[in-house]
Order: C-alpha cells, then sequence, then structure tokens
C-alpha cells in the first residue's frame, strides 16, 4: 500500500530558485508540491488553503521576511512545520527563526540530497540547523545580546548619523547615545563604529 506523498510548500521571490526546489521535490518518491509563493503574505495564505506538511521558506523576501511569515504562520497553526531555507548565515537569524518556532534552518547551497533528508527528517517531527550554524550559534553562547534601544542606534551609524543626530531622532540625549555606542562596541567586541556595522551585519542583528 502506497503512503500518502508528504506535501510542501514553496514561498521564495526567485522563480528559478522555486523552479529548482520544485524539480527536487517532484522527483523524489513520495513527495510533491501543493502550491508556490513568491512574497511572505502569499505564502501565509497558501498555508491556510493547502496546509502543507513541510513548508520550505525563503529568509529574504519582498514584503515581510520569511521569519515574520513563519511567525504567522505558526500563530494560526502550532504544528506547521516550515524550514528557513538560505544563502545567509548570521546566528542571530538562526536564533531568531528558531525562537519563532523554525523546525530547521539550512543553506541554499546544500546538496540535493541533502534537501530531501531535511524534508524527510522535519516531516517526521525532528529539527534540522546547518551543522556550520549552529557550531556559529554556539561560539557565541554567552555572548550578551544587544538591547531593542542599542540596535536602534545601530541602524542609524551606517547612514553616517552623528551622535547628535540618532539623539535627535530617538529623543534622548547625545551622553545616552554615546553610552549606547560604548556598549554596543563591548558587546560586539568592535574597535569602531565601522567594524560594529560590519559584524552587526555579518551575525544579522541588523540589516543594510
Amino acid at each position: 500500500m502506497n503512503e500518502t506523498p508528504l506535501r510542501i510548500l514553496t514561498v521564495d521571490d526567485h522563480p528559478l530558485v522555486r523552479q529548482g526546489i520544485n524539480t527536487i521535490v517532484t522527483s523524489e518518491p513520495g513527495m510533491s508540491v501543493v502550491a508556490e509563493a513568491s512574497t511572505g503574505y502569499e505564502g501565509v495564505e497558501m498555508f491556510r488553503k493547502h496546509k502543507p506538511d513541510v513548508t520550505l521558506m525563503d529568509l529574504r523576501l519582498p514584503d515581510i521576511s520569511g521569519i515574520d511569515a513563519l511567525a504567522a504562520i505558526r500563530m494560526e497553526f502550532r504544528d506547521a512545520r516550515i524550514v528557513i531555507l538560505t544563502t545567509f548565515e548570521g546566528d542571530v537569524e538562526v536564533q531568531r527563526a528558531l525562537k519563532a518556532g523554525a523546525s530547521g534552518y539550512v543553506l541554499k547551497s546544500m546538496r540535493r540530497k541533502e534537501l530531501v533528508e531535511v524534508i524527510r527528517r522535519v516531516a517526521s517531527g525532528r529539527k534540522v540547523v546547518d551543522p556550520e550554524m549552529a557550531a556559529q550559534m554556539s561560539s557565541y553562547l554567552g555572548d550578551q545580546m544587544l538591547t531593542e534601544r542599542e540596535i536602534e542606534v545601530l541602524e542609524r551609524i551606517p547612514a553616517g548619523m552623528r551622535n547628535s543626530d540618532i539623539a535627535d531622532q530617538l529623543f534622548i540625549s547625545e551622553e545616552t547615545v554615546k553610552v549606547h555606542v560604548r556598549h554596543i562596541l563591548e558587546k560586539l567586541g568592535a574597535n569602531d563604529r565601522t567594524q560594529a556595522v560590519t559584524i552587526a551585519v555579518r551575525r544579522g542583528i541588523i540589516r543594510l
């Protein structure tokens, strides 16, 4: 007696990427693509409509992030099994995804056979995180996380804002901004503001 095929939803704004993933899935016995979406909101709608067994979700989407779409789906469907599939390796993004309820976080550079295995493992109820990203994430364990206010300050540094400009925009004193910048450098292990931005972008704390 044949088993019911695993039903897959792919969410990615690049048609060629979706086509590639769909080709891998449909050529695998016991799997089928039930729907695809090119935006986060469309992904949420397609999930509501088809209730797939596993969703492959891009991290970078044109409207909302894959993590926001994931969180929206999980609010309605607590058992949703969603894998973030991305080219981005920031440890903070991994933490955000897992906290939001992701069943997996893997890189698009993985081999065809590995993707199939990820789908099967997630469908069986297990979590999967790319080994390199898991190692990177563990290397930052124990590090102090930036506060929301520190992130707000940091986000304004790449625009070339002076401390006084940041203070005006956030309705805080210039001295408070200086304190936040000092804490940011300490927490990120950065020597200056430029290096802090570079580290923060690499780790997925902010986006440029």
